[in-house]
């Protein structure tokens, strides 16, 4: 039996600690963790650990958190450690080829979407938002452009009409996972495929933007519902009622039939939540978090504010 490659790890969210732990599990030698430098976070602005960094420390791996991988320090430490295989997970840095080069036999990147659709930072998120009914994880060869790389393996999963980012994120970390253990065993046999993406399909997901989380209720039901659950949990849909500004947290198709109300008008009010009326149908707001507070069920927060009654709008 051969011996399980010698691997350097570069990750940093959530979404690369499933990855980390298999690796441990099925004893692949860990030579490093690159993560990124704490953070400050929260109302202190204490320096924060990412999430893989503490996975590590509970795993007792070495950690590395250089400010910019590309610099020659970095660069001469990854060199040394002379790894076969380089894995990248939601790591947040670009790299340089001289670090892609540190492997002897691959740099793989776990990427959450079916590429080449959703190449860049928040695949998870524009796919829910676009409705779609299946993404997954791709385990490509990386090079120096972003989410272009050779193709070795993809996993899919459907998404439930239901479904917010952070759930499809959460099941989408643990395929990952799955498909690098596969991917890595390919990898031994010398078996594992490498097929070019077909760049004319590509689509992009770039970063989230504050103005992005706006609801427009002038979309049809199912966009705005889809909108809510592709932002929740971070970093919410927003809308505004009178000077107020609402997160709204979850949300149903109430009618998808069109009517003669104007788009954002609160149509009724019941203990199942605030119906709004959009572009074409409504629906359903069940929960939401106002400024300063907890997230609640819409009909509480209705009780509070007297004013907030149908034939309002939201903006």
């Amino acid at each position: 039996m051969s011996q399980p490659f010698r691997i350097l790890f570069m990750g940093t969210s959530d979404f690369a600690v499933p990855a980390l732990q298999a690796l441990r599990q099925n004893q692949y030698e860990i030579a490093l963790v690159v993560t990124q430098p704490d953070r400050p976070a929260g109302r202190g602005l204490e320096l924060k650990a990412s999430a893989v960094k503490k996975a590590a420390l509970d795993l007792g791996l070495e950690i590395y958190q250089p400010e910019k991988i590309k610099s020659p320090e970095a660069v001469e430490k990854l060199q040394a450690l002379k790894p076969d295989v380089t894995v990248v997970a939601a790591y947040g840095q670009i790299l340089p080829l001289s670090v892609l080069q540190v492997a002897k036999t691959a740099c793989l990147n776990i990427h959450g979407s079916i590429l080449p659709k959703y190449r860049g930072a928040a695949p998870i998120h524009y796919a829910v938002m676009a409705g779609e009914k299946e993404t997954g994880v791709t385990l490509m060869y990386m090079n120096e452009k972003m989410d272009e790389g050779d193709i070795l393996l993809i996993k899919k999963t459907p998404i439930g009409p239901q479904e917010t980012t952070g759930e499809v994120h959460d099941r989408l970390a643990v395929l990952g996972a799955q498909g690098l253990m596969e991917t890595l065993e390919l990898l031994k046999q010398g078996k594992a495929p490498r097929l070019p993406q077909n760049h004319l399909a590509a689509t992009y997901s770039p970063s989230i933007k504050r103005e992005q989380c706006k609801v427009r209720w002038d979309g049809t039901a199912s966009q705005v519902v889809n909108k809510i659950r592709g932002l929740n949990p971070w970093p919410v849909a927003e809308t505004q009622w009178k000077e107020m500004d609402l997160k709204l947290l979850s949300a149903v198709v109430q009618n998808a039939a069109p009517n003669e109300n104007k788009p954002g008008e609160i149509l009724m009010i019941s203990k199942d939540g605030i119906v709004v009326n959009t572009g074409l149908g409504s629906v359903l707001i069940q929960e939401i978090q106002p400024p300063g507070k907890k997230r609640m069920k819409a009909y509480d927060f209705t009780l509070g504010q007297p004013a907030f009654k149908p034939g309002e709008c939201l903006s």
